[in-house]
């Protein structure tokens, strides 16, 4: 006790910040954030004069309660706003597919035509089988419609080029009908005991996908992409562990078994629990760009030319961008798909490579093109941007020589717009930005509109609605 007493002596004692007395004579110090004290004397006299004569630092502020009763409803009003969207979302993602909310097909076109250009046959076909599927789905649990007649899975083949808009129309799919949607490449997959995934991981990424719930795992979609390069390998000696195989091993997921898939690993150990996945529910998608598949299919139509007035011309079909409309099972075959494989995906969807007027339609008519999202972040700063026409036929154009579809005109715009995106903040009083086609062919520069509508630039404006 002695020992603690001196130190308690030593120790500095603490200063008041108005007045500067010290503790013992100025009596009980009341110590505020920051390390400052105040005695109990000077915070009356500060209390005193606040009362009597306000705060003259906010005088010069008018409507000072105004002002705080508004900023106060502005953020309850941004708060209840905050928590109603999320309940909306949380409502939204706990609700599960019925088969009476589920939408007839040409409501699923309809709205995949909001998001994806073009491909109207795919999308149809796309949309008849959805429906499809998910009316067999809920059928089997409805005593209603239990009449001994069962209706087989009919999983599906996408065939395009890239950039066509495979994955997208997948991943609008699985959107809108609010299922579980898992996206594998093939090209990771080999035969069981190999280095690489085996087949069962594409389930493991759509329980994943479903936060681990089996029965909403058993209702989604699995959309293996890179289908193709899973093909049997012609003229090989070696073991094929990442081609026929692969399709070998799918075979019993796409017909539906049950499957053991660890949760939260991709492979199987003592560590990692197991769960059983029943893949009869699942729709498989399988979607690839078969290369050479269209010479494939040329051979075969010419082989049917033969002598006479009503001969076909041979490689009349060289030049014809359409030729996969006329894909067969046979075509698919000879590419190197095994028949078990093929009889297990009878619906087969052809998408066409974007040509220029595409190009210019997936510029700015889908609800998240990407021309619509650069104007909003422009948006954010207060300016518009605006396409001229002939630029969207010079960045379609561009964009067509890629031969890498929809893909190449993401690239184009970023180049484009990162210069503007960089010197726009600089300068508030730019209100318009006018992309034209000088600009984009790299002969002139954009046209800048200040707020007091004074222009810089030659190129003239006429493109307000584009």
């Amino acid at each position: 006790m002695g020992t603690d007493n001196k130190d308690d002596r030593n120790k500095p004692e603490d200063v008041c910040y108005i007045c500067h007395r010290p503790e013992s004579k100025a009596g009980r110090i009341i110590k505020m954030p920051n390390n400052i004290n105040v005695c109990v004397d000077c915070m009356q006299t500060t209390f005193n004069q606040i009362n009597n004569n306000g705060m003259p630092f906010m005088m010069d502020i008018p409507n000072m309660e105004n002002i705080r009763e508004e900023m106060m409803k502005r953020q309850t009003v941004k708060k209840s706003r905050v928590q109603e969207d999320a309940k909306e979302d949380k409502e939204e993602e706990a609700v599960p597919l019925t088969l009476d909310k589920l939408p007839p097909p040409h409501i699923i076109k309809s709205r995949l035509d909001e998001h994806v250009v073009g491909q109207e046959k795919a999308k149809k076909i796309l949309s008849v089988a959805v429906y499809n599927h998910y009316k067999r789905v809920f059928s089997e649990s409805n005593k209603d419609y239990d009449d001994g007649v069962n209706i087989e899975k009919s999983n599906l083949l996408m065939l395009g080029p890239t950039g066509s808009g495979k994955t997208y129309i997948v991943k609008t799919l699985a959107k809108m009908l609010q299922v579980p949607l898992a996206i594998t490449d093939a090209t990771a997959l080999t035969e069981a005991g190999y280095i690489g995934d085996d087949v069962e991981s594409v389930i493991s990424k759509l329980l994943a996908a479903a936060g681990n719930d089996v029965d909403k795992a058993e209702h989604g979609i699995v959309f293996i992409d890179e289908i193709d390069k899973i093909a049997k390998k012609h003229n090989t000696n070696s073991r094929d562990v990442s081609g026929e195989s692969v399709q070998q091993g799918l075979l019993k997921l796409l017909e539906g078994s049950d499957v053991e898939v660890p949760v939260g690993a991709t492979s199987k150990n003592a560590m990692v629990p197991l769960y059983t996945v029943n893949t009869s529910n699942i729709l498989f998608i399988c979607g690839g760009a078969f290369p050479d598949l269209d010479r494939i299919i040329i051979n075969r139509l010419n082989k049917s030319s033969s002598m006479g007035f009503q001969a076909d011309i041979k490689n009349m079909h060289k030049d014809d961008e359409s030729v996969l409309e006329n894909v067969t099972v046979e075509d698919l075959r000879e590419f190197g798909m095994i028949p078990e494989f093929l009889g297990r995906i009878p619906i087969i969807s052809v998408l066409h490579p974007l040509d220029e007027d595409m190009m210019v339609k997936v510029l700015v008519q889908p609800k998240n093109a990407i021309l619509k999202q650069y104007q909003k972040l422009l948006r954010m700063d207060e300016v518009d941007l605006v396409f001229e026409e002939d630029a969207l036929r010079a960045v379609a154009k561009k964009a067509v020589k890629k031969k890498i579809g929809a893909r190449a005109l993401r690239a184009i715009i970023e180049e484009l717009m990162l210069d503007i995106m960089y010197e726009i903040p600089k300068d508030d009083m730019i209100g318009r930005v006018i992309i034209t086609r000088d600009y984009i062919e790299n002969t002139g520069s954009p046209i800048i509109e200040m707020r007091g509508s004074k222009r810089i630039g030659q190129a003239p404006l006429h493109a307000d609605n584009v």
